[in-house]
């Protein structure tokens, strides 16, 4: 049986679950309600404060989605009571981030700033010019944004410029040794 979604998950006071039928989830707490649509084999069953994902046959399809069913219903509940961030850290002279309204203004080096608007349920913060914190209750939502922000000027190895994940470590390369041994 899969580790992962052998685990129960414990359902918080003020949260509220619902289990429709199709596996039709909503999740409602103090943050706010997500809903999603999970596999229709897998079996999600709500006993009390406590919520168990059983598969319904031991065959490698309902292996592989039983870890993965128990991790987004965790997520969600997870997202409604705590929320979910990740922080992005600029580097490299001239590139900065600004907000302006609920857009961020990058300036990346290209020669016009790029805008970003934030999708309904995201917030974009800007504690300093060179990071970026990407917040809300929807953990794919934030990656996925936070991924985009970070694929316009991905960290490059020589000097390490560009827009990386925090705690991201980046690969340095030496460059060019200066033509030594070459005539």
């Amino acid at each position: 049986m899969s580790r992962i979604g052998r685990s129960p998950i414990t359902v918080p006071a003020g949260v509220t679950v619902t289990i429709g039928d199709s596996n039709l989830i909503t999740v409602k707490g103090p943050k706010g309600e997500l809903t999603r649509q999970l596999h229709p084999d897998m079996i999600i069953e709500r006993e009390g404060d406590i919520i168990n994902v059983k598969r319904p046959t031991d065959n490698k399809q309902h292996r592989s989605l039983h870890g993965l069913t128990r991790t987004l219903v965790s997520n969600m509940v997870t997202g409604v009571t705590k929320g979910f961030a990740k922080t992005l850290e600029i580097a490299g002279v001239g590139y900065r981030a600004a907000k302006s309204g609920q857009k961020l203004a990058l300036t990346l080096g290209f020669s016009h700033p790029l805008e970003v608007e934030p999708p309904a349920g995201l917030a974009i913060d800007v504690p300093a010019p060179n990071r970026i914190v990407v917040s809300g209750i929807d953990k794919e939502a934030v990656g996925a944004l936070a991924a985009k922000i970070r694929g316009y000027r991905e960290p490059e190895p020589y000097k390490g410029k560009g827009v990386k994940y925090e705690g991201e470590v980046v690969r340095r390369k030496v460059g060019k040794a200066g033509g030594k041994g070459k005539k």
